[in-house]
């Protein structure tokens, strides 16, 4: 399937073109494992839970990532826009990772 270029752009932005971009990756190649919420992902990371935060709010306001449920509840996943554009994230990924 052809990429969207527009979804690559947005891709590129949200983990490499801005200020905490690895700490995204980080979260996301944790969600494809299995949905979190935002503590789990906390210990799971070593980040602070207020960045955690503010990572999840970057990731959702750029339709990343979904939630389920709510308050303490809410559990996140990898939305359907993410996993159709997958393959350009796993690019982004690698390229992000050798640069290291």
């Amino acid at each position: 399937m052809a990429s969207d270029p527009d979804a690559k752009r947005l891709l590129w932005f949200v983990f490499a073109g801005s200020r905490g971009g690895l700490n995204r990756l980080k979260i996301i190649s944790k969600l494809k494992e299995k949905p979190f919420n935002t503590n789990q992902l906390s210990n799971e990371l070593g980040l602070d839970y207020k960045a955690i935060q503010h990572h999840i709010r970057v990731l959702e306001k750029n339709n990343m990532i979904s939630k389920v449920g709510e308050k303490y509840n809410v559990m996140y996943f990898i939305s359907t826009f993410l996993e159709v554009n997958m393959e350009t994230f796993e690019e982004i990924e690698g390229k992000l990772d050798k640069s290291k």
